[in-house]
């Protein structure tokens, strides 16, 4: 990681490198991003028509990773969301615990901030423990993760189908450049089913 940032004792991640590097060399792996900057993120990683971008419907990333995986089940699947969205769709977590997708991991952007609504603290900044809830949900493993080397395992840990996984990693609070994808809805669903089925909508 280029760009490590000691607050309080803890170390930030660089969340643009941290995302470049855990979907470097991602083999069939299919992403589908929460709003704002996790799918800014993403498209800076390169744009791929095997990424599916959520512009809006916070707090539904999950959910929708969940619908991906359980149609998918043979493919690794990979929500990538922030911990504002993630915790407006708790519920999500519970119901994702419940199924247990053997190809499902949600990765969370947490920089403890409301990033596209001027930057207030979320709940994870007192106290909320994401991956806490998930392992109490009945996720087969819930990480947090603060190091490059941790980062670097859990590329190789989205790419198997070994359980449902959540990893929460804790990124700095840097307001970076955007990187915009496509935006129009109904080509990235085109290209998308294309780049997973191989036939058009």
């Amino acid at each position: 990681m280029d760009r490590v940032i000691a607050v309080s004792g803890d170390q930030l991640l660089d969340r643009r490198q941290v995302v470049a590097t855990f979907l470097a060399e991602r083999g069939p792996l299919l992403v589908v991003t929460g709003l704002g900057a996790p799918t800014y993120d993403v498209a800076a990683a390169g744009d791929d028509p095997r990424n599916f971008y959520l512009w809006g419907a916070m707090g539904g990333a999950a959910m929708v990773g969940l619908g991906l995986a359980t149609a998918q089940p043979g493919r690794p699947v990979a929500v990538v969301t922030g911990d504002g969205e993630q915790l407006m769709g708790m519920g999500a977590l519970a119901t994702i615990g419940a199924r247990r997708p053997r190809n499902l991991s949600i990765v969370v952007l947490d920089n403890e901030r409301y990033g596209e609504t001027g930057g207030q603290l979320t709940h994870t900044a007192k106290g909320v423990d994401l991956a806490g809830v998930a392992r109490a949900c009945g996720f087969e493993e819930a990480v947090t993760v603060r190091t490059a080397d941790q980062v670097l395992a859990l590329r190789g840990r989205l790419q198997l189908r070994q359980g449902c996984l959540l990893a929460v990693i804790k990124v700095d609070t840097a307001d970076l450049p955007r990187v915009l994808p496509p935006r129009d809805g109904a080509l990235l669903a085109r290209r998308f089913r294309e780049a997973v089925v191989g036939e058009p909508l």
